[in-house]
C-alpha cells in the first residue's frame, strides 16, 4: 500500500508542475484536472476514506444545491469507477511497473528553503513582498509566490511571525538545477494612499496597491 500511495503522489506531483506551468491548452487542461481527481478519489478509496463525488468536470458536488437522488447516482458511478480501478491493479500487480520506477527517478525531488530574517527599504507605509524563482533566461517565473505582509514600523503585519518567515519552494526537478541561472525575486507593493507626501487624512485614498520596487539574488 505504501508504495501505492507513493506512486500516486509522484504522479500528482508531476500533474501539478503540469498545471501551474500555465502551457497547456484547455482540452488538455480539463483531460489532466479529470486524471487528477480520479487519482485522488481512488487513493481516498484505498486508504479507506470518505468518498468525494463530483460532476463531470470533476468539480465537487454542493449538497445543498443537488438532489438526493443525483447524489446517489453519482456516488453509485463513482464507487463502481473505483472498484473497477482496483480489480484492474489486483490483475497486474504481480507484474513490475517499470513506468512507476521511471516517475520515480524523474519526479521532482528538490526543494529550496528560504528564512526571511528581515526586510530593509525606506517606504513609511505597509507594503507586500511577492519572493518568487525565476528563470532570467527564459524570462520566467517557475515557482509560485511567497506572501509576506510587512508593516509600516519593519515588522510583519502578523507580529507572531516575527522570526518565523520560512517557506519552502518544492517541486524542483534536474531540469531545474540544470538551468544556468535561477534568481530569488522579491517583488515589492505598496499598501496606502496615492501620495506619500499626501499628509492631509481627508484627502488622501486608503488601502492602494501600487508597485514600489523588485529585488534579486
Amino acid at each position: 500500500r505504501f508504495q501505492q500511495v507513493q506512486s500516486m503522489m509522484f504522479d500528482l506531483m508531476e500533474w501539478r508542475s503540469q498545471l501551474l506551468s500555465g502551457t497547456l491548452p484547455k482540452d488538455e487542461l480539463k483531460e489532466l484536472k479529470q486524471k487528477v481527481t480520479s487519482k485522488i478519489d481512488y487513493g481516498n478509496r484505498i486508504l479507506e476514506l470518505d468518498l468525494i463525488v463530483r460532476d463531470e468536470d470533476g468539480n465537487i458536488l454542493d449538497p445543498d444545491k443537488t438532489s438526493v437522488i443525483s447524489l446517489f447516482h453519482a456516488h453509485e458511478e463513482a464507487t463502481n469507477k473505483i472498484t473497477e480501478r482496483i480489480k484492474e491493479e489486483m490483475q497486474s500487480k504481480d507484474q513490475p511497473d517499470y513506468a512507476s520506477y521511471s516517475r520515480m527517478s524523474s519526479s521532482p525531488t528538490h526543494s529550496l528553503y528560504v528564512f526571511v530574517r528581515n526586510f530593509v527599504c525606506r517606504i513609511g507605509e505597509d507594503a507586500e513582498l511577492f519572493m518568487s524563482l525565476y528563470d532570467p533566461q527564459k524570462s520566467t517565473i517557475i515557482s509560485e509566490n511567497y506572501l509576506v505582509r510587512w508593516g509600516s514600523r519593519g515588522f510583519p503585519k502578523e507580529i507572531d511571525m516575527l522570526n518565523n518567515l520560512k517557506v519552502v519552494f518544492t517541486d524542483l526537478g534536474n531540469k531545474d538545477l540544470s538551468r544556468d541561472k535561477i534568481y530569488l525575486v522579491c517583488q515589492i507593493v505598496r499598501v496606502g494612499k496615492m501620495d506619500l507626501r499626501d499628509s492631509n487624512s481627508k484627502k488622501y485614498t486608503q488601502g492602494l496597491r501600487r508597485p514600489f520596487g523588485v529585488a534579486g539574488t
